[in-house]
């Protein structure tokens, strides 16, 4: 699991071995949350296998904000960093083979690479590629006709339309799944 990253991160073996030590898979069928929305979030993901869905709870209604998948990771990114409850709900899709690793090892991490500017840029950017993720998301939600952002996202992320069930799209949409399939019928219709 950890290959890909580790020629991405240059460190040396013995760390490389004691940072991975930190990390626990483990296996969890569709629909399991890892995290619930209210709750401090304690861990950090690392997706091997599965799909992953942040979402939130408005007056009842599911509204997922976005979609992860293998060698992704997630977390409640603001509960994590300050310990506040979390915004969100982190839940699979499919099932799942996730890698976590606690805070306070995190933590750790972090307080050793701090004074490498190559890692310490790395993850930085990692963080960052998550922000412009949502403030692009949102967005779309201001500049863009429904159908719209349903094209984007099958240019963008053909990946989603392929693995993630029609009422998740929706929702990531800001639709309902009625008004999503009159959109794909419409794009049906003008082929």
């Amino acid at each position: 699991m950890f290959e890909q990253f580790k020629d991405q991160f240059p460190l040396d073996d013995h760390s490389w071995e004691r940072y991975i030590g930190y990390f626990n898979r483990i296996e969890v069928p569709a629909r399991t949350a890892l995290l619930n929305e209210g709750e401090i979030s304690k861990k950090l993901f690392i997706i091997e296998k599965g799909c992953i869905r942040v979402w939130f709870n408005n007056n009842g209604k599911d509204v997922t904000t976005q979609f992860f998948f293998e060698n992704h990771m997630v977390a409640s990114i603001e509960s994590f960093r300050k310990n506040t409850p979390s915004p969100v709900t982190i839940e699979t899709i499919e099932p799942s083979t996730v890698w976590w690793i606690a805070k306070k090892d995190l933590d750790r991490i972090l307080e050793e690479i701090k004074n490498n500017p190559d890692l310490r840029d790395m993850f930085i950017n990692g963080i960052f590629e998550r922000t412009f993720d949502y403030m692009k998301h949102f967005i779309s939600f201001i500049k863009d006709t429904p159908q719209q952002r349903y094209l984007h996202l099958i240019k963008e992320k053909p990946q989603l339309i392929l693995r993630v069930p029609q009422h998740y799209i929706a929702s990531y949409l800001g639709v309902t799944t009625v008004h999503l399939s009159r959109i794909k019928a419409k794009l049906v219709r003008e082929k």
